[in-house]
């Protein structure tokens, strides 16, 4: 009958304990329990993972972030592995964060290619497909010699903006490398678009912003992939405020909130950051001005079209 008649029965969705709720969220929007599996820990530290149902001939989803720490990387790899020694059909890594993407060249001499050398390490311990949603830079896609399907949470950002009544509104790119994300979300919310331009004219002088276009009078979003120390964007908030912007809202799919990060964002003229669960957040890092919207139905229907070999690149037309 071919690949076209696997049924739902053969779906297997597994989770690592890096962010259950997400993985829960995602089996209930997909009709399907998440398989049963043991994780714990030996006595030193090490982990121990095994599977408690048959994965013989399934396909298999693996629903494990990587964000820090390391831990949750290992959980990936011997969940992979587990389910490829137990004759899963299909092993498809599912990473709604890929962590250690941000060193993806060098840049300077003498450093790690940490994206290459984590894709690399995903695909030996037997992933056949990367599921992952916004990866920090498009080109990491082709750091893995096997099939990636890259999502995007802009849809669920564009919803949830379009609800709020805006005044004329200007989507302000962080920095010039996020100039062409901050273009595509001023088509869909027919915004204006700004660039923030900064330049550190020698060490240990304070940055020059340079705000290029106008942003006087006007609602301003900034967007970015990211959130992890809040430096960027509470700095980028205090220019436009400076400029003589109206209401600053900004707004990133992951949110590590590292270090100083909450007070810095409760500290800024930002009036609501809106992030997605793709980490799973702590209460201590949540206050009043923090908005998270889920990703669950979006990833959960991407797992539905990979598993009936439906087209993936449908969700965003």
């Amino acid at each position: 009958m071919g690949d076209l008649t696997l049924s739902r029965s053969q779906l297997l969705l597994l989770a690592g304990t890096a962010n259950r709720p997400l993985a829960e969220e995602m089996a209930h929007d997909l009709g399907q329990p998440l398989c049963a599996v043991t994780i714990r820990r030996f006595a030193d530290g090490e982990i121990f993972v095994k599977i408690d149902e048959n994965v013989r001939g399934r396909d298999v989803f693996i629903i494990q972030p990587t964000n820090p720490p390391g831990d949750n990387y290992l959980e990936l790899l011997l969940l992979i592995d587990a389910a490829r020694r137990a004759s899963a059909a299909r092993v498809t890594a599912v990473l709604p964060y890929f962590g250690y993407a941000r060193q993806d060249r060098k840049d300077q001499p003498r450093v790690a290619i940490s994206a290459k050398l984590m894709a690399n390490v995903i695909t030996h311990a037997g992933a056949d497909r990367v599921l992952g949603i916004d990866f920090h830079s498009h080109q990491v896609q082709g750091f893995f010699d096997i099939p990636v399907d890259h999502l995007y949470a802009a849809p669920v950002f564009v919803n949830h903006y379009r609800t709020k009544s805006l005044t004329d509104p200007v989507v302000v790119a962080p920095d010039v490398g996020s100039a062409k994300m901050a273009r595509g979300f001023a088509k869909r919310l027919n915004a204006s678009l700004a660039i923030i331009d900064k330049r550190r004219p020698s060490a240990n002088v304070a940055e020059v912003v340079n705000v290029v276009g106008e942003v006087e009078g006007k609602d301003c979003l900034i967007p970015d992939d990211m959130i992890d120390t809040a430096g960027t964007i509470t700095e980028a908030a205090a220019a436009l405020k400076r400029l003589g912007a109206g209401r600053i809202f900004a707004f990133a799919t992951h949110a590590l909130l590292s270090g100083p990060a909450v007070e810095r964002l409760r500290a800024s003229p930002i009036e609501e950051v809106t992030v997605t669960n793709t980490i799973r957040l702590p209460d201590e890092k949540k206050w009043d001005r923090l908005k998270v919207l889920s990703v669950a139905g979006l990833m959960a229907k991407a797992i539905g079209y990979e598993h009936s070999n439906q087209s993936v690149s449908a969700l965003f037309d």
